[in-house]
């Protein structure tokens, strides 16, 4: 078997809730921000160009790669089962094999959850005398510099301004920092992380990290309420949501990474390595569909941290996962990009748009602080009274232009999601003040909400086209239209949403998957189909009594995902080859909530 020198997405992940890393199908970790989420990618290789598979050729770097010498056979990569501990397998056409153990620790530790910003190898030969070379070649600054290299009694130093690492293993160090071959004749440990040294022994450190890591995993699924079918789909991705929770405050990122792009040779490539207000209902709402209240709590309590600082200024579309809002874009200089395609993005300049879904959004999320009687704390008079300042404002924007749910760059309309949004909102203020007993104010929402939905009923409908459109008074389709009998704006039974359920389905459907939308925008046409958007269309489906193809396009999408049951933001229809930023938060929320929805239940199939 040859090494692949093209990337692609199918690599595992592992994380903390403090650090995360992509590792290849070689056992080479190709992504790693550090310190946190979205930190500066010390290994970076996944967009900094082809890498050479023989030392003495030069590359970019930024990766850290645990490789057999002679050609390769096999290799097999699978995650020890109910966790993020990623075990690779490498076999060379000799027959020597061995396997890779790799995970960041994370577990209860003096009453606190220990998630320390440091990787884990783990090696040991399984067949014959594997001959091996380990690589380690961080880079710092958006690949920018290379580090100097300073050797200990047990460990490097990988060191530049921007940062230093510290690798502290059991391998001999002359071997690792010049990269020459040795035979592997026992188990060896690498340790990644600051520059701290460890208070015990390398190999009993990495092997006691280990089994408590592994043990918060199986206890952490245990408290999972999964549906009866596609157990170990729904547990792989809400494992993979966990991964992309920042835990210190809270906040969920929409993806790991940035600037893979939407399509090949495409320019949408961005950084989602943030947090978007619009996703706040759909994460929260698959939280509490998996049971798992304190990340729900931790996550409602990262948004309404910024509805308290919002009350004298708009909120913005997207956040840092410590609610910095100075996210502007940059290019990275350093870093061709995804197999060539650059541009490589950090920030994102959608902090700066109109996205007047937000208000909705963030209203539809709080809403379950108020009514979850197992989240005591959360839902009080002062929240509301916050939470009303943003329908106010959801009031005076909703029929207004923006950018839209897609972050159209230069083409502003009146969204019809956005203003389904902005009347959800209201709506859900509503059913707050009632259960509050605030009488008057129950009615005061209520009517705001009746007479926003009026309009955005008779503008958001075509009657020539038998469907609600994408924009007031408009003519064209978007998938956000599937999410009115979710959101509540209409029954699953109103020919409206049939009508347009069905026109979605002829115009944006292509094969087994869903277009967000069908028309040119700032890059030209889409040509990737948007992977949530496809989940939505099977929700529809379901909501419209069609459940045995909603389930066959179902069973169809989880084919789609990579070897160990991953997405990412977009595949293509053609190809099936995975686009966009990875892993896809969205992408595992929509899994999670069509296989509840679709599942039987546990009473029906016991």
């Amino acid at each position: 078997m040859m090494r692949q020198e093209t990337s692609d997405l199918d690599l595992g992940v592992i994380g903390n809730g403090t650090l995360a890393a992509l590792i290849d199908r070689y056992a080479t970790v190709v992504w790693c921000g550090y310190p946190r989420l979205d930190g500066d990618p010390v290994f970076c290789s996944l967009l900094n160009g082809p890498r050479s598979y023989r030392p003495e050729e030069p590359d970019n770097g930024g990766y850290f790669a645990c490789e057999l010498v002679g050609p390769l056979a096999e290799t097999r990569q699978w995650y020890q089962i109910n966790s993020a501990v990623l075990v690779t397998r490498l076999e060379d056409q000799a027959g020597n094999a061995i396997e890779v153990t790799d995970f960041v620790p994370r577990f209860v530790q003096f009453e606190r959850m220990f998630r320390p910003p440091t990787l884990i190898r783990r090696l040991v030969a399984v067949k014959g005398r594997p001959h091996l070379r380990v690589r380690v070649r961080p880079r710092f600054a958006y690949g920018e510099v290379s580090p100097q290299i300073t050797l200990g009694s047990n460990h490097v130093r990988y060191q530049s301004q921007a940062g230093t690492l510290r690798l502290t293993t059991d391998a001999p160090l002359s071997y690792v920092v010049e990269e020459t071959p040795f035979l592997l004749e026992g188990p060896l440990t690498f340790i990644l992380g600051g520059d701290e040294s460890l208070t015990a022994g390398i190999a009993d450190t990495a092997r006691r990290f280990l089994e408590r890591t592994l043990d918060h995993w199986h206890n952490w699924v245990r408290a999972l309420s999964i549906p009866f079918e596609w157990q170990e789909a729904v547990i792989r991705a809400a494992i993979t949501l966990k991964l992309c929770n920042f835990e210190e405050t809270g906040a969920i990122v929409a993806a790991l990474t940035t600037s893979i792009p939407e399509a090949p040779g495409s320019q949408r490539n961005w950084d989602y390595r943030f947090c978007w207000l619009r996703d706040a209902y759909f994460v929260v709402s698959a939280l509490n569909r998996l049971g798992t209240t304190r990340a729900m709590e931790a996550y409602l309590g990262y948004i309404a941290n910024i509805v308290a600082e919002s009350e004298d200024r708009m909120l913005k579309p997207c956040y840092g996962i410590t609610r910095r809002v100075d996210l502007d874009e940059r290019i990275a200089p350093a870093l061709p990009g995804y197999r060539g395609m650059g541009p490589v993005r950090i920030g994102n300049q959608a902090h700066l748009q109109v996205q007047n879904d937000v208000y909705g959004s963030v209203i539809l999320a709080a809403t379950h602080a108020f009514f979850d009687r197992r989240l005591p704390l959360a839902g009080h008079p002062a929240l509301f009274e916050r939470l009303e300042h943003l329908g106010q404002l959801a009031i005076a924007v909703f029929d207004q232009p923006d950018a839209g749910p897609w972050e159209l760059r230069n083409r502003p309309a009146v969204h019809t999601f956005s203003a389904v949004m902005c009347w959800a909102g209201c709506d859900r203020l509503a059913r707050i003040a009632s259960v509050l007993e605030l009488p008057e104010r129950t009615a005061q929402w209520r009517q705001a909400a009746d007479r926003l939905h009026a309009e955005i009923a008779a503008r958001a409908w075509n009657p020539t086209l038998g469907s609600f459109v994408a924009t007031f008074d408009g003519d064209t389709l978007d998938a956000s239209l599937l999410l009115l009998h979710e959101l509540d704006f209409v029954a699953a039974e109103d020919p409206r949403f049939i009508g347009t359920v069905e026109a979605i389905g002829r115009t944006l459907r292509r094969g087994d998957l869903l277009l967000r939308y069908g028309v040119e925008d700032d890059f030209g046409r889409p040509e990737t189909a948007f992977t949530i958007c496809t989940f939505w269309y099977i929700d529809a489906l379901a909501a419209l009594g069609r459940r045995a193809e909603a389930r066959r396009l179902f069973e169809s999408i989880l084919d789609r995902r990579n070897a160990l049951g991953l997405l990412s933001e977009d595949i293509h229809p053609e190809t099936g080859e995975l686009w966009g930023n990875y892993p896809q938060t969205y992408s595992m929320v929509g899994l999670i909530h069509c296989a509840a929805r679709l599942s039987r239940s546990w009473e029906e199939a016991l």
